[in-house]
């Protein structure tokens, strides 16, 4: 398979260079898929750096409960948007987009190749097609209203609000994320919509997803989330506290800190938050699949066949 898709890589470049296009490799799929590992050994084989499209990766500090790639593992390979923000920082995807199409721009200058890698499916998406972010400044009544129905009605009444009006956002954003949920109702209620913003793409892309059997994907994160444990998350969540991140920051609300901080506080075992935590990601990981399959000319590759 590897072999496959190494031929398909290099008619990709030499079409690119036909029609003077830039090139743009896209490497994407749920979490604990092996996003990471295959982007690396691809960027190996075509003398490529890669570009992070994770929306949790981009804070500092945060290294074991967002699965950061490590400095040994990188294998000498340069990476972008990882660790741009303090963790009590705001991010908007406007950010992200100008951010990353810079850094595509640098390693396009050096003669490598660009690899777009993660499984925050709007960051991809807002990359290649091109989108028109639009300017929504706060709205201060609207934001004092909702933290009002909040306090006093629930998440669940103030997300499906925002599922009401913006269905497609909402189904990338957890109901924790009380800041995101705000904001995305805040752009909503602007008149904004998501079509509008879509342009021609500036990139020939190359889409690769990383595809396994349902039962071995959750067998991974299973997997993962007990790694994370035994790696030091309960430590790194203590750190993050101390040092005033709290769990209402959208950076703290990433899966696996707010159940961490539930043990932390006596709330849940610690069996009871890896459980937690398991759950959750397995659910995240349907959501995340749930886009991709929507999204269009992707080059689905068995995982078995790529990452073991």
């Amino acid at each position: 398979m590897l072999q496959e898709i190494e031929q398909k890589i290099t008619e990709f470049l030499q079409d690119s260079n036909i029609q003077n296009m830039k090139p743009l490799l896209v490497v994407l799929g749920p979490t604990a898929s092996g996003k990471t590992a295959f982007s690396i050994k691809l960027a190996k084989i075509f003398d490529g750096e890669i570009i992070s499209a994770d929306s949790r990766q981009i804070y500092k500090l945060m290294e074991i409960g967002t699965a950061k790639v490590k400095l040994n593992e990188m294998d000498g390979v340069t990476h972008y948007m990882i660790d741009e923000v303090d963790p009590d920082s705001e991010f908007t995807l406007a950010d992200y987009v100008k951010k990353a199409k810079f850094y595509i721009e640098e390693i396009l200058k050096h003669g490598k190749l660009p690899i777009l890698v993660g499984g925050t499916g709007l960051y991809i998406r807002a990359i290649c097609q091109n989108y028109n972010i639009p300017s929504v400044p706060p709205n201060p009544e609207l934001r004092e209203k909702l933290q009002k129905d909040y306090a006093e009605k629930g998440e669940d009444y103030v997300y499906k609000k925002l599922k009401r009006i913006d269905p497609e956002n909402a189904a990338r954003i957890h109901p924790h994320n009380h800041v995101y949920v705000i904001r995305a109702i805040e752009i909503a209620t602007a008149g904004m919509n998501k079509r509008d913003m879509h342009g021609e793409s500036e990139y020939n892309l190359l889409k690769i997803g990383i595809d396994w059997e349902r039962e071995r994907l959750y067998q991974r994160i299973d997997e993962r989330a007990q790694n994370q444990i035994d790696e030091g998350l309960i430590n790194e969540t203590k750190t993050l506290l101390q040092k005033g991140y709290t769990v209402k920051l959208p950076s703290m609300s990433s899966l696996g800190y707010p159940e961490i901080i539930a043990y932390i506080n006596g709330k849940i075992s610690l069996t009871d938050a890896l459980s937690l935590i398991q759950q959750n990601t397995r659910n995240y990981a349907k959501r995340q699949l749930t886009w991709f399959r929507r999204e269009p000319d992707v080059l689905w590759v068995p995982g078995e066949q790529i990452t073991e």
